[in-house]
């Protein structure tokens, strides 16, 4: 079964990290551009960043520059959000996703896999 499987969200006091991890079953990421996006309540589902199948290429939305930081390991088959200095507004369901085209991750349109999300909440 071909598959992403989202962890390690939870909940987090403002000011706070968490570190988000993306494992792929049943297919190798050496090839695949990988993005993270995320849906608060009540909004559309946004990009939060996307990094390119060799790792030479990365894109972060204005509001997590300079706090996320995406990175990947393709001996672990394994995409990761690294998250910092958390906000309230950082809240929402967080979500990988899998495309062999940078392009299609960057829009998150077609893109040909998607995790089942991991639940973020920033709150004291």
């Amino acid at each position: 079964q071909l598959q992403l499987v989202e962890s390690g969200g939870g909940l987090v006091q403002p000011g706070g990290s968490l570190r988000l991890s993306c494992a792929a079953s049943g297919f190798t990421l050496d090839y695949y551009a990988l993005g993270w996006f995320r849906q608060a309540p009540g909004k559309e589902r946004e990009g939060v960043s996307c990094i390119s199948s060799s790792g030479g290429r990365t894109n972060y939305a204005d509001s997590v520059k300079g706090r996320f930081t995406i990175s990947r390991d393709n001996a672990k088959n394994t995409v990761y959000l690294q998250m910092n200095s958390l906000k309230p507004e950082d809240t929402g369901v967080y979500y990988c996703a899998a495309d062999r085209y940078f392009r299609a991750v960057v829009a998150g349109r077609r893109v040909e896999y998607w995790g089942q999300g991991t639940q973020v909440t920033v709150s004291s």
